[in-house]
């Protein structure tokens, strides 16, 4: 499984072009792509109008959607953020360091455009999907 962060997903909503996006376009169909709870309230409370929202939810709901929100995950999530505290990086959203974190529990990959995922994949072995770098126009 192959769950998808809003950082893709917004770019991927708003015809974005970049290599996660067409990594995601060709793969829909293909791969299996989820995304967690976190990740769908992320892109919902971006909308300003309430009709988009509700027709991209629907869109997204043919996804499985992971919870993310259970004791265990939080206590992993918080012992994972100190880990790489102790490693001179500090993650600057603690939603990102869940999604990461349940990717890594899971043995998910993800796919994503956010820096701090990085540390994640450099130091705790989280599952990342590099799409070729091409260039775009």
């Amino acid at each position: 499984m192959v769950i998808v962060d809003t950082s893709v997903w917004i770019d991927y909503l708003n015809n974005q072009a970049s290599p996660q996006t067409i990594w995601l376009e060709f793969a829909l169909g293909h791969k299996d792509i989820g995304l967690s709870s976190l990740i769908l309230c992320e892109i919902l409370q971006g909308f300003r109008d309430n009709n988009e929202a509700l027709r991209t939810r629907d869109k997204l709901l043919n996804f499985p959607v992971f919870e993310t929100g259970s004791t265990h995950l939080a206590m992993r999530s918080a012992e994972n953020f100190r880990f790489l505290r102790r490693k001179g990086v500090t993650i600057r959203s603690t939603i990102d360091c869940i999604i990461a974190t349940f990717c890594i529990e899971h043995g998910h990959q993800l796919l994503h455009k956010d820096g701090d995922f990085e540390s994640f994949e450099k130091h705790l072995g989280l599952r990342v999907v590099h799409p070729l770098s091409i260039a775009l126009d």
